[in-house]
C-alpha cells in the first residue's frame, strides 16, 4: 500500500492519463527525425503503458493508498479510474471493435492459437515448482514457511491469477487458506511481474515482423484477415456525422448496460441455485465471476451485430472509437505499476520472474517448433497471465480486427484456471518439501 499520492481526485488523475496518451500520439505522428527514430525503437503502445507507471512511481498518482479518517484510523482508499475503464470502456470497446468482425476468418487462423495458449498454461503449471526448486538452491528461506504461512500456499494464488484471472485467484486463496496478513506480498508479485511481462510483450509488437521471421512463422492467415477487414472498412468509409457518433455510442453503452445486467443475473442465478458453483475447489466456481460474464456478453452482442446493418458503422469509425477506449484502459493498467516496488520483496519477486521466464521460454520453444506467429505467442500468453482485461488489449495492439481472438482465449483461461492452479500448487508443495 502506498503513501497518499499528490493527486487523489480521479478527475485530475484521469486528466493526467489522457495527457500521457496525448503526448505519445502527438510525438508519434510528428515528422521530426528524432521522434521517427525513437518510435522505431520504442513502440508507442508501450509508452502509453509506461508513462502512467512513472507518474505512479513518483507518487503523483496511485491506484490505492492509505489515508487517516476522522477517527484517526488508517483506511484504504483507491482510485476508480481502472474500475471505470475495465467495467465500462472495455465492454464498450469490444462491441465497437467486433462490429466488423469476420468470424470465419478468425476460425481460419487454425489451431496454433489454442496450442500456444495451452502451452502458456503448461508453462505456468510447471514454472511454479521449477522456480521454487531453483530459488531454494540459493535462498531456501524465501520458499519456506510452515502451516498457513507456507509460501507455496501464497504462490497458489499467483497460479490461479496467471492461468485464469481474479476469480480463480480468489478461489485458490479460499482453497489453500494462505495467511491473509501476508497475502499483500503475493498481490505485489502478481502486479509487478505480470506488468513487466506485459511491457516486454508490447515491446515485441513493434518488432513482430523480425520475430516472425526468426520463428519462420506463417502469418498469411492473420494478414489475410487484417486485409479483408481493412478492405471492407475502406469500401464503406464515410465522413461520420453527429448522428453516427451518437448512434455508435448508444450501441456501445447500451451493450455495456445489457452486459452488466446479464452478468449480474447469470452470476446470481448460478450461485443461488447450484451448489457446485459455490464450491471454490471446482473449476465451475469461476463462472460466478460477473466480470467474466460481462466480457462474454459484450463480445457476443458485438458478434451478433456484425451480421446486421450495424456492421456498416465501421465505415464511420466504430473501431477507432473502440481503440480510444482500449488505449485509456492501457493507461489505467500502467498506472497500477509502481516501478520502485520491484525492490520491496526481492525474494518473492525473483520467484515470480523465474516463473514467468519458464513460461516465456516454453512459449518461444513451441512457437518456434510449430512456426506460430508472434501474435499467437503474445495473445496466448496474455490470455493466461492477464486474462480478459488485457488479452484484448494486446490483440488490439496488432489490429482491431484481432481483438476477439484475445477475448476467446481469455475465456478458456477462466475454464481451466482453477484445475490448472490446483495441479500447479500440488507440484509446488512437493517442490518446497512440505
Amino acid at each position: 500500500m502506498q503513501n497518499i499520492p499528490y493527486f487523489t481526485d480521479d478527475t485530475i488523475v484521469f486528466g493526467i492519463l489522457i495527457l500521457c496518451l496525448g503526448l505519445v500520439f502527438y510525438t508519434e505522428s510528428s515528422s521530426k527525425k528524432f521522434w521517427k527514430t525513437f518510435y522505431k525503437i520504442v513502440p508507442g503502445v508501450l509508452l502509453c503503458y509506461l508513462l502512467p507507471s512513472i507518474f505512479n512511481s513518483l507518487g503523483i498518482i496511485s491506484p490505492e493508498w492509505q489515508e487517516m479518517n476522522a477517527d484517526g484510523i488508517l483506511e484504504k482508499q483507491s482510485s476508480k479510474v481502472y474500475f471505470i475503464a475495465s467495467r465500462y470502456l472495455l465492454p464498450a470497446s469490444l462491441v465497437l471493435m467486433t462490429l466488423s468482425i469476420d468470424l470465419k476468418g478468425i476460425f481460419n487462423l487454425g489451431p496454433k492459437a489454442l496450442i500456444i495458449f495451452l502451452t502458456g498454461t503448461i508453462g505456468i503449471i510447471i514454472g511454479g515448482p521449477l522456480a521454487i526448486l531453483l530459488i531454494s538452491a540459493f535462498s531456501p528461506e524465501t520458499v519456506g514457511g510452515a502451516g498457513f504461512d507456507a509460501v507455496w500456499r501464497g504462490l497458489s494464488t499467483l497460479a490461479g491469477s496467471w492461468i485464469g484471472g481474479g476469480a480463480n485467484q480468489a478461489a485458490m486463496l479460499e482453497i489453500y487458506e494462505y495467511n491473509p496478513d501476508k497475502y499483500g506480498g503475493m498481490v505485489l508479485v502478481d502486479i509487478v511481474v505480470a506488468n513487466l511481462w506485459m511491457a516486454i510483450l508490447l515491446i515485441g509488437i513493434g518488432k513482430s515482423k523480425k520475430i516472425d521471421k526468426w520463428l519462420n512463422a506463417d502469418t498469411s492467415a492473420i494478414e489475410s484477415l487484417k486485409e479483408k477487414v481493412s478492405t471492407y472498412a475502406n469500401s464503406i468509409t464515410r465522413n461520420p456525422t453527429l448522428s453516427d457518433y451518437i448512434i455508435m455510442l448508444s450501441i456501445a453503452f447500451l451493450t455495456v448496460g445489457i452486459a452488466h445486467w446479464g452478468a449480474g443475473g447469470i452470476s446470481n442465478l448460478l450461485s443461488e441455485n447450484f451448489e457446485i458453483f459455490n464450491d471454490k475447489s471446482s473449476a465451475l466456481s469461476s463462472f460466478t465471476s460477473k466480470f467474466f460474464w460481462m466480457i462474454t456478453i459484450a463480445t457476443a452482442i458485438g458478434i451478433l451485430l456484425s451480421y446486421t446493418k450495424a456492421k456498416q458503422y465501421e465505415g464511420a469509425g466504430a473501431s477507432k472509437i473502440g481503440s480510444i477506449f482500449i488505449y485509456i484502459l492501457i493507461a489505467t493498467i500502467g498506472m497500477k505499476m509502481d516501478i520502485a516496488r520491484i525492490f520491496e520483496n526481492p525474494g518473492l519477486i525473483a520467484i515470480g520472474i523465474v516463473w514467468m521466464s519458464i513460461h516465456a521460454l516454453l512459449l518461444i520453444a513451441v512457437a518456434k517448433l510449430i512456426k506460430a506467429p508472434y501474435f499467437f505467442l503474445a495473445v496466448g500468453s496474455q490470455a493466461n497471465v492477464g486474462g480478459a482485461a488485457s488479452a484484448p488489449v494486446v490483440a488490439a495492439a496488432f489490429h482491431p480486427s484481432l481483438t476477439t481472438v484475445g477475448v476467446l482465449l481469455a475465456v478458456f483461461g477462466y475454464v481451466v484456471g482453477t484445475y490448472g492452479a490446483i495441479l500447479c500448487t500440488i507440484l509446488m508443495q512437493i517442490a518446497s518439501g512440505s
